[in-house]
């Protein structure tokens, strides 16, 4: 049979798919853009067609929106193997899917005993493994395999360059890749070296979908290239998830097995692979602790296990090269001390350095604490041969030296942070009426700012209540309507907080009144212990003191002041099932792991003493931190008792709506990796439109809000104002893909009660998963260059800032 191709529109491979406007008309191109949106008809009432795009009204007439999602077929190159097999769209503009693996390309006949095709192991006492490309449900079996086999642990490299998807088929995913109809037989190589594997697959997987739609759900793939019988075969496309890329399949297994690790290491098809991919190769096996000298011998080595398309070529390289770097490179290794991890420590504290540096600078005549680590560092470095000094090595007696001299330094560095958490000066009382707006309207009724209720759920949200408010609410959730006997309040607030006279009030500095004086203090007893000692500082010192109220500053002397915790002591005496608690949240970001696991445990606590208890969140404003509370805290009501029905997709009646949906480039990478990912990310959608509709009037929405503040940053006053502005996009983007993997883990860790905690299980199951590299590069790669920014690294997210001062 010949191979020629047609083609009614050439495409440049790997270009943008969405460029060309397409100049339609009439009630064809309108129903070609309903078609692509999948819209089920029990939700449609009717549609209006018009020149803009057709309106759609649901059923139940509460929505009613425009479709801009609309396909540009002539964007996309159509052709055909030969003249008697039919057209169809090409994937990157001129290639064909293809099956990617043969009949007799398993040549070991392993597939169905083991998963994968020619799955091996080495000769020689190291678990060492080979094999070619495997279905989801063949990787699945090949972990089972090693596992019965003994392995505990094991490290999963993949090694192919070309890019691969995988099509849903009869409960399994089986693996295609794109071919040209010059060689249906060869996989792509030398490729686009500015793209990724990973980023050619993403874009495959968009035009299949894309095609799908433009062709009744439909797409042509080849399974028999020797004959072409029955072929071209039709696969149905509804969505993305009818479609896994490489990182889905290899990943998402990851979750149900800790101890296992994934990597892709692209070698070329032929030829010695570049000098950076062996470093790389090199750097995977340093950092797996289990193949150290310095190991638990106790424990098993770990299984490396290693694949490319057919298990032969590339895989035989990487196998050899595994043999040299355990006969050579972990003995010279163990001498070899990691500056890069305790640079990561010291900047943590970071904004310390230049006070201890002057210090130690200012007693530098006999010894110099810093210069110290350097000397030792070098000299270790310099090493030659080795020589006994004090009964140790020299290698050995320098490195003891070098991280002597280093923990003087960062103990110095905590030091002084420990005395800047204990220092605190109160400069202004600020009103907690003068930072809570009352958006909701509610303080005439309730006497608290944003007081409001998830529909159909036993949880509330407030603004930071006094002692009247609260005796208000008390009465409100205890009365014979709502009859709530048993009551968690949950205060979310990290900073300081007093009732003076009546108002609650917290300290501020005079030239930042938005933002809460650091006392770095996440203990709640800690910080319980300081708000008492700031109430007897109050008093005793019989002072007329300046405050902030919602009118204009003022001079007060407070007469009676109270702690928050006194103020619930004296509510718990009348209502004898209120429960109090304080789990300090930090604004506008992301909990920390810690807080997820308090929060739940609070929550796991209270419902298995009552399942029918209410929970109540407040902080200063009850807007920000008490709607990321209240989301967890939905999720988690969720799981315990059953979800809602779910709709489909939300529908967002704007241009660009992906965003609006938190559909970011970063997000769908940590969507990719998650077992269920696309369901996961959906359960939270809906969970914060839940949490938002008791909140309308705020407009404010945490997902909502990622898209909107950065596009803020265009139109700041100042490079200050703009840089602010990028730290608060990044940091609301990474608390929605915390959300999201807080309920993967949800999902995940049922079946056990929650007994492993959420932080325990971002650190021995997504840690491993590739979570925290993703966070860690943690940017809007849309627009720009994550690179560009310090932000886009944890360890500068994660750190102390004000509005006055962002390093750039």
């Amino acid at each position: 049979m010949g191979t020629s191709a047609s083609a009614t529109s050439q495409a440049a491979p790997f270009a943008p798919t969405h460029q060309a406007d397409h100049q339609g008309n009439g009630m064809a191109e309108h129903r070609r853009s309903l078609q692509s949106v999948n819209i089920h008809n029990s939700k449609t009432k009717s549609i209006i067609t018009n020149k803009v795009a057709p309106v759609v009204i649901t059923n139940n007439c509460r929505e009613e929106f425009q479709i801009h999602d609309k396909i540009q077929s002539s964007n996309y190159s159509m052709g055909r193997i030969s003249d008697l097999l039919p057209e169809h769209y090409l994937v990157l503009g001129e290639f064909f899917m293809v099956q990617d693996i043969y009949n007799r390309a398993d040549v070991l006949n392993t597939t169905k005993s083991h998963g994968a095709p020619n799955f091996r192991k080495v000769k020689g006492n190291y678990p060492l493994f080979g094999m070619g490309q495997p279905s989801l449900n063949g990787f699945k079996q090949v972990l089972q395999r090693l596992q019965i086999d003994g392995c505990e642990e094991v490290v999963f490299i993949c090694v192919r360059e070309e890019p691969v998807v995988f099509f849903r088929s009869d409960g399994d995913f089986i693996p295609y890749t794109p071919r040209g109809r010059e060689n249906l037989h060869e996989n792509l190589h030398d490729l686009d070296r500015e793209l990724s594997a990973e980023q050619i697959e993403l874009s495959i997987r968009k035009e299949l979908c894309d095609f799908a739609k433009l062709s009744e759900n439909m797409f042509y793939v080849y399974n028999d290239i020797e004959h072409f019988k029955d072929d071209p075969q039709q696969v149905q496309i509804l969505s993305e998830e009818d479609i896994h890329v490489t990182e889905e399949v290899y990943k998402r297994p990851l979750f149900s097995q800790p101890l296992h690790r994934y990597y892709r290491l692209p070698l070329p098809m032929e030829g010695a692979p570049l000098e950076k991919t062996f470093d790389a190769f090199v750097n995977i096996l340093r950092v797996t602790p289990n193949l150290s000298l310095m190991r638990d011998s106790s424990r098993p080595l770990p299984a490396l296990l290693f694949s490319c398309q057919v298990g032969v070529g590339r895989t035989n390289l990487v196998l050899l090269t595994f043999h040299l770097f355990h006969r050579q490179e972990i003995q010279k290794s163990e001498h070899k001390l990691d500056f890069q991890v305790i640079e990561l420590l010291i900047m943590f504290f970071y904004v310390y350095i230049p006070q201890v540096d002057d210090a130690i600078a200012m007693c530098s005549e006999m010894h110099n604490i810093k210069d110290a680590v350097f000397e030792n560092k070098l000299k270790l470095e310099g090493i030659g041969e080795d020589y006994q000094i004090q009964g140790k090595s020299t290698k050995a007696y320098f490195l003891q030296r070098t991280l002597q001299s280093l923990e003087r330094y960062v103990y110095l560095l905590v030091f002084n942070a420990y005395l800047h958490d204990q220092l605190y000066t109160v400069c202004s009382y600020v009103s907690s009426k003068f930072l809570a707006t009352d958006l909701l309207s509610t303080a005439k009724e309730m006497k608290v700012a944003n007081f409001r209720r998830v529909s159909k759920m036993a949880l509330y949200g407030m603004a930071q209540p006094n002692s009247e408010a609260l005796a208000v609410v008390m009465s409100y959730l205890t009365d014979q309507r709502r009859g709530h006997s048993t009551i968690l309040w949950l205060n979310l607030q990290e900073e300081l907080v007093l009732e003076a006279n009546g108002q609650m009030f917290t300290p501020r500095e005079p030239g930042s009144l938005e933002q809460p004086i650091p006392v770095c203090v996440q203990h709640p007893q800690k910080l319980q212990e300081m708000e008492l000692t700031l109430k007897h500082d109050i008093l005793r010192c019989e002072k007329w003191l300046g405050v902030i109220t919602e009118q204009d500053k003022q001079m007060r002397m407070f007469k009676t002041c109270h702690t928050i915790e006194e103020l619930f002591v004296h509510q718990k005496s009348v209502h004898p099932g209120l429960s109090y608690q304080r789990i300090p949240l930090s604004d506008c970001c992301a909990p920390k792991e810690e807080v997820f696991d308090q929060l739940l445990e609070a929550m796991k606590s209270s419902l298995a003493e009552d399942p029918n208890c209410a929970f109540i969140f407040n902080c200063h404003d009850g807007k920000d931190r008490t709607t990321a509370a209240m989301v967890i805290a939905t999720l988690t009501l969720w799981h315990i008792n059953g979800f809602p029905e779910c709709e489909e997709d939300e529908f967002v009646s704007v241009p660009n709506a992906k965003y609006t949906k938190g559909e970011f480039e970063v997000v769908m990478q940590v969507v990719r990796v998650l077992p269920e990912g696309h369901r996961v990310k959906r359960e939270v959608d809906i969970a914060l439109d839940v949490v938002s509709e008791t909140m309308t009037p705020m407009h404010y929405h945490l997902r909502e809000i990622i898209i909107s503040t950065y596009r803020q940053i265009k139109m700041a006053k100042s490079e200050a104002d703009a840089q602010w502005l990028r730290l608060r996009s990044l940091q609301y983007l990474e608390r929605y893909i915390y959300l999201i993997l807080f309920n993967c883990y949800l999902h995940l860790e049922k079946k056990d009660s929650w007994r492993r905690s959420f932080s325990q299980w971002m650190s021995q199951v997504a840690a491993r998963a590739g979570v925290y590299a993703i966070l860690n590069h943690l940017g809007f790669s849309e627009f720009e260059n994550p690179d560009d920014s310090l932000m886009a690294r944890l360890r500068f997210r994660w750190l102390p800032h004000s509005a006055q001062f962002i390093p750039m």
